[in-house]
């Protein structure tokens, strides 16, 4: 089957002005242009779409996309990571639909509030579980402590460090770098310090060891993936702190 572009626009939630553009720089080339010179999208593109899409909701930039699509051999693969994700996201909005709910459903029938309720899906201690099993109640209560501790300025500063860490890995993985060179072992180390900056990050007395387990951890879970462009920006990662640890811790 093939599509026209007003239809794949209309299907996607897009414009075909944004389709034009994803074709102009090699993102989405159409299947076939026909004589009027109107695109035609088959499903393949279809498949292709869907991925870029998800991949914007993951906040990638068109380059980083451009390099995560065009790495993965299997769409299977790739959309498997992309689903993970989507779970997770789903379990987490469903929570905050409900609490929001109950709230109005309180304030309409003049009910009592109840506080444990109402922030259901909106705080960051839903991964509590997941970091005392890994690591210990310890790390999980000195980062939490941390983290409530800084002011709105100082959680935002935070957060553009992150982002602005994710996308140096994302872009270096995509160049194809040496993850055992120079500009790795740079990204590596400010990954290290970033982490060092926590308190409780449960290195230990074995930082060595400690970093390389999270780069593997990184390839296994498809949430971290997500942070680093993909299955392939998750290796490269993982391979570029083993190069550093085995060098320098």
């Amino acid at each position: 089957m093939e599509w026209s572009i007003q239809q794949i626009a209309k299907l996607a939630g897009t414009t075909s002005r944004t389709l034009r553009h994803y074709d102009d720089i090699g993102l989405l080339p159409p299947s076939r242009v026909a004589s009027n010179g109107y695109r035609h999208y088959d499903e393949a593109a279809l498949l292709r779409l869907q991925r870029i899409l998800l991949l914007r909701e993951l906040g990638l930039g068109l380059p980083q996309i451009s390099g995560v699509v065009d790495r993965e051999e299997r769409e299977e693969t790739a959309l498997e990571g992309h689903l993970a994700w989507l779970r997770e996201e789903q379990s987490r909005l469903a929570r905050q639909i409900a609490s929001v709910e109950s709230t109005i459903t309180a304030l309409r029938g003049g009910e009592r509030l109840m506080a444990e309720k109402m922030f259901d899906g909106f705080d960051h201690t839903r991964y509590r579980d997941e970091v005392e099993e890994r690591w210990g109640k310890d790390a999980y209560a000195s980062g939490d402590a941390w983290w409530r501790g800084m002011s709105p300025d100082e959680k935002a500063t935070w957060k553009r460090r992150t982002a602005q860490l994710a996308s140096d890995w994302s872009a270096a993985a995509e160049r194809g770098i040496d993850p055992a060179g120079d500009e790795a072992r740079q990204l590596a180390q400010r990954h290290v310090e970033w982490l060092a900056g926590v308190p409780g990050t449960p290195a230990g007395d074995d930082v060595k060891g400690y970093v390389i387990g999270l780069g593997e951890m990184y390839v296994a879970d498809p949430r971290f993936g997500a942070n680093y462009g993909g299955q392939a920006g998750a290796e490269f990662v993982r391979d570029a702190l083993r190069a550093y640890a085995e060098a320098s811790l």
